[in-house]
């Protein structure tokens, strides 16, 4: 049985894992993530929770006359169940999440106003890309980034920056963060895991 497994040529097991791909592959992927949902889910409730907001229908939540904070970044939840919980962040220059990830949580973003800069590691280094008003992102396990608001010459001509607003989700509602450093040798350190159910890192 092993030599025949063996004597099959590597076209012939591309030949069957690709033909397993649709049905097989995909299911075993889906079976081993934390939730039902996929990025494309949570890139939909974060497209619809943008247009609530702008729509009004959360302004019970929202800071009274319209005054958002000024010096710390600002967030309130959406919505939530045991699947899934949507969050509307306000950020502020200058105050960065510092490199985290969502441990076992799946997560994405729109932009509502204003533009975010990320910076997120790549397995060498540091990436980073702005994301204005209508941009979406989503992050897979293991996604490791950190986020600020962009500065105007980084946001360009997308309009005031204050507020920046960013709609976020997070299957399964997040439990836990872990946060790193990059080491002086171009590697990625973890210094803390820490139990929190705030998005994006300490509010601050």
């Amino acid at each position: 049985m092993r030599s025949s497994a063996l004597s099959l040529s590597n076209s012939a097991v591309r030949t069957r894992t690709e033909a397993l791909l649709p049905e097989v592959t995909e299911r075993a992927v889906a079976s081993a993530l934390p939730t039902r949902l996929r990025p494309a889910d949570l890139l939909r409730l974060t497209d619809e929770g943008a247009e609530d907001v702008l729509a009004g229908r959360y302004d019970h939540l929202l800071p009274e006359n319209g005054l958002w904070p000024t010096e710390n970044r600002w967030a309130v939840r959406l919505l939530a169940d045991d699947e899934v919980e949507v969050w509307l962040i306000s950020w502020v220059a200058e105050k960065a999440t510092r490199l985290h990830d969502h441990a076992g949580s799946l997560g994405a973003l729109t932009v509502l106003s204003g533009a975010l800069a990320e910076f997120r590691w790549n397995g060498s280094g540091l990436r980073r890309r702005i994301l204005t008003a209508g941009d979406q992102a989503s992050f897979p396990l293991g996604w490791v980034h950190d986020v600020v608001r962009a500065d105007d010459a980084e946001a360009g001509d997308v309009g005031p920056l204050d507020p920046t607003l960013s709609v976020h989700a997070y299957s399964p509602p997040l439990s836990a963060m872990s946060y790193y450093e990059v080491t002086g040798h171009g590697t990625l350190e973890r210094t803390r895991t820490l139990l929190t159910d705030q998005p994006e890192g300490e509010l601050e």
